[in-house]
């Protein structure tokens, strides 16, 4: 089978407390695993405001997953996102060669480095 790169971003309900939340995003991550994926990185966005209320809620928890598996995965993760109630929304993009090496320089902390010096450059002068 065809392996892919892929991310998934889900929010979850702001009602949880961080034991519940961690629990929730570890059990996702653990359902990669069973089904043969490789979990790259998951990156906690925090509480954040929602552009408009979903199930008259404000706010929600943001987090990311970025995996490597065959196609069936995709859909395994997302029945398992419509059978927990504390999902509110998901979504899950396919990544092409140059979104795998962005994120990858994003997560190493590769971006915005070359505007750094630039920008002492000006103030100093």
């Amino acid at each position: 089978m065809d392996v892919r790169n892929y991310e998934t971003v889900f929010i979850l309900t702001p009602v949880l407390n961080e034991g519940q939340v961690q629990e929730t995003v570890e059990k996702f991550s653990q359902v990669l695993k069973e089904n043969s994926a490789d979990l790259i990185s998951t990156e906690a966005w925090g509480l954040r405001k929602l552009a408009y209320p979903i199930q008259k809620k404000s706010t929600g928890y943001y987090f990311t997953l970025t995996y490597n598996g065959s196609g069936n995965i995709v859909d395994v993760l997302e029945l398992a996102f419509r059978r927990d109630e504390r999902v509110i929304r998901f979504l899950t993009t396919v990544l092409d060669k140059h979104s795998v090496t962005y994120n990858e320089r994003r997560r190493n902390g590769e971006m915005n480095q070359q505007k750094a010096p630039q920008a002492a450059e000006a103030v100093a002068q």
